[in-house]
């Protein structure tokens, strides 16, 4: 069974007499889209640490709206603001998450940013030098990486297809790997500079874009949100219970508590995905990190307020049962939305379905490219640069546009060949991933004195598996309507998500892991902790000092 846009091929959103000028003004947009790309590649610097990081020296307004950039991912936009309009109250807590998520991040930002490191194996040997905590922390990145690089994909593919009116499965894949290519060549050319002004760019078009889909709702139903939010009540397929929680379809055995791991998930992992720590680490200090955090929440904020009010326009518009009968998970909600808001085949309605792909394609053209620049800046920096022999600027950047080459090419490939699949659990894995696995070792690292190399391999390798058997082992993959495999029948596990038992075992694991052993810490936590709220290194003298007094 199938559970993708198009899946029902029921409906025709776009259109046979705009779609020929959609298409041909995506392209021209897409083709400048593609040479700015390349513009700002070329300016890149080619040290390696100003490359990654952007020299340090992005602003804090700067930095804060690519962060909030980074948040707007094909999975938040389309996903969530589609769940909203099938699912009501359930989908508008989760949308409310990654706002959630930036204020947990604030607590993080100006110590990672005065910690000096920018990548997890960076982070994770802040309290435990040597090369299994690297090892660890590459293995966390790019388990991070593949599945959402996977969804994001495919999404892209997917979505493109719905645009030229086509269902077959052929066309699906061959889009998939056609919009992929497009993004792969600016993932393997972007530096930490360029990407922040594609962020910075695509929030602005997506906010104008969202804006005007809200406004056009308003004015058909009299510029009244109440009538907007009764209408999207009556469309929806369930009217009484819209508005109440338990609609959602991933609920499980443990409603609430099955809905609370997932917001953990949500929250958590959001917050310490490799690319956003990439991202805290290129403000000019810790102070700035703070207030960088601080405008991006500010922005997310904004832009979560757009995806509740497009979702139940969707909803009022469209109506749940066009909307699922052509996608049943809601993604092609806010296509359908820009389609039915203005005359059918009139310039109007071109120009917004036009500029609503056009979003898209940008989001998914700076989602992929952040994701697939973390993993890369991982490897060549954790693993290449950091090897026995000492390697030099121009070898390690060779590596960096050849693994992110390689990163695309494998997220590309399992995209493709797993597009009539459900997938979509692939990115709370990474989520969970995430927040089990880096979220409790910066907590000890940052906070607690005895923390070590045990504690931290102990509660990074426990997580991962955790999260492994038990997503596994959950409804997503078997034994559910909209599993992997539907067919079989190996979901012990009661959860949608492995955050509410994988997220404490790590903790439990961390603390387990330095207390059990002999060895204690590896550092000066006092020197440390000084470090981590001012910025500056502690010499060796001020240490002793500091000890005997």
């Amino acid at each position: 069974m199938k559970f993708d846009l198009l899946s029902a091929a029921l409906l025709n959103p776009v259109g046979s007499g705009a779609r020929r000028s959609v298409i041909f003004a995506l392209l021209l947009f897409i083709a400048a889209s593609l040479l700015w790309v390349f513009t700002l590649a070329a300016a890149e610097d080619n040290n390696p640490e100003k490359l990654y990081l952007a020299d340090r020296s992005l602003s804090p307004v700067f930095n804060g709206f690519a962060m909030a950039g980074e948040q707007i991912t094909v999975i938040s936009l389309l996903a969530v603001c589609g769940s909203i309009s099938l699912f009501g109250y359930d989908a508008f807590t989760y949308a409310v998450d990654s706002l959630i998520a930036l204020g947990i991040l604030v607590l993080f930002a100006q110590k990672i940013r005065n910690s000096g490191q920018y990548t997890l194996a960076g982070l994770f040997s802040l309290r435990a030098p040597g090369p299994k905590p690297r090892i660890a922390a590459t293995a966390v990145t790019l388990t991070i990486a593949i599945p959402v690089l996977m969804v994001q994909l495919r999404t892209a593919g997917i979505s493109t297809a719905l645009l030229i009116g086509t269902t077959s499965d052929a066309a699906e894949v061959l889009c998939t790997v056609l919009v992929g290519c497009l993004v792969a060549c600016f993932a393997t050319v972007a530096g930490l500079r360029g990407t922040s002004f594609m962020h910075v760019a695509k929030v602005v078009i997506t906010f104008a874009t969202l804006a005007v889909l809200a406004l056009l709702t308003l004015r058909r139903f009299e510029w009244s949100p109440a009538k907007v939010v009764a209408a999207a009540v009556e469309q929806s397929t369930s009217p009484g219970n819209y508005l109440s929680p338990g609609l959602w379809r991933y609920s499980g055995t443990f409603g609430p508590l099955n809905s609370f791991g997932t917001h953990i998930v949500l929250v958590l992992g959001t917050a310490m995905m490799p690319h956003i720590i990439l991202r805290v680490s290129a403000s000019r200090n810790g102070r700035t990190a703070r207030r960088s955090v601080s405008i991006a929440t500010a922005l997310v904020g904004i832009f979560v307020l757009l995806l509740i009010v497009t979702g139940f326009s969707a909803a009022a518009v469209v109506g749940g049962a066009n909307i699922g009968g052509l996608d049943v998970s809601g993604q092609s909600a806010l296509i359908q939305l820009a389609s039915s808001l203005l005359r059918a085949d009139s310039m109007g309605q071109i120009v917004l379905i036009t500029a609503m792909a056009a979003v898209v394609f940008f989001v998914i053209l700076t989602a992929v490219t952040s994701v697939t620049f973390a993993a890369a800046v991982s490897l060549a920096h954790d693993v290449f640069a950091s090897g026995s022999r000492r390697r030099g600027d121009s070898a390690e950047l060779r590596v960096l546009r050849l693994t992110a080459a390689v990163v695309c090419v494998v997220g590309l490939s399992l995209a493709a060949a797993t597009h009539r699949y459900p997938a979509e659990f692939l990115t709370t894995f990474s989520l969970s991933v995430a927040a089990s696995c880096i979220c409790p070792a910066l907590v000890y690292s940052f906070f607690w004195a005895k923390f070590n190399g045990r504690g931290l391999l102990w509660s990074v390798y426990g997580g991962l598996l955790l999260c492994v058997v038990l997503q596994a082992s959950s409804s997503t993959v078997s034994g559910s309507s909209f599993a992997l495999w539907p067919g079989a029948h190996f979901n012990w596990y009661p959860f949608q998500t492995p955050g509410i038992v994988s997220v404490p075992a790590a903790f439990f694991l961390g603390w387990l892991g330095s207390v059990s052993g002999r060895e204690g810490s590896e550092v000066d936590f006092r020197s440390f902790e000084r470090k981590l709220l001012t910025g500056v290194e502690t010499s060796p003298q001020a240490a002793d000092a500091s000890r005997q007094e």
